[in-house]
């Protein structure tokens, strides 16, 4: 009777356990023409995307106390990765007039065989959501940006970029690193 117990609890741990981690399971998506393959966070949810030029797109939940959401796009894209970065810098100002560039965190990493650039913005970030139509950024205090730039020979480049208020970015650094890590050249 005793182990038929212990079992029975093993048994209900297990199963709220196993249905925990499925819930928490990454979902797939590729780009590139399939050639390359991500793992977003479940609780992350898919968009159509705003705009024709991003291939995928994801709204990321806000922190407790954020009342924006995240959004992470993904791209293939031209120009060079240092044009590029700079673009992005340019896209926020500084609290008290600081240099962007000055307070931005770069690093090089290797994933999956290819060349990333890691880069960390923050500050008041110009938002234009029509940046073609010659829209007038929203300022946006208190925001976060990290993106990574892949580098293949094969399928070019791809741009990956995270931003929103900077308590929802920095609660989900480690699950956009991990996409970013997850990464499969096919």
């Amino acid at each position: 009777m005793r182990s038929g117990l212990w079992t029975s609890a093993a048994m209900f741990s297990c199963l709220a356990f196993c249905s925990s981690a499925m819930a928490q399971e990454a979902t797939k998506f590729t780009v590139g023409e399939g050639k390359l393959e991500f793992k977003a966070p479940a609780s992350w949810n898919k968009k159509t995307p705003k705009v024709r030029i991003i291939e995928v797109e994801y709204e990321v939940p806000a922190a407790k106390g954020d009342e924006l959401a995240g959004r992470m796009t993904v791209m293939g894209a031209g120009g060079t990765v240092e044009a590029n970065i700079d673009r992005w810098i340019g896209q926020f100002d500084q609290p008290g007039g600081g240099d962007t560039k000055d307070k931005a965190k770069i690093e090089k990493l290797k994933v999956s065989g290819q060349d990333v650039q890691w880069v960390d913005l923050s500050g008041t970030y110009k938002d234009n959501p029509a940046p073609f139509a010659g829209g007038k950024p929203v300022l946006r205090e208190n925001y976060r940006m990290l993106a990574a730039i892949v580098q293949t020979k094969e399928s070019g480049n791809y741009f990956l970029k995270f931003y929103g208020p900077k308590a929802t970015v920095t609660e989900n650094e480690k699950a956009f690193r991990d996409l970013v890590d997850s990464m499969q050249v096919k």
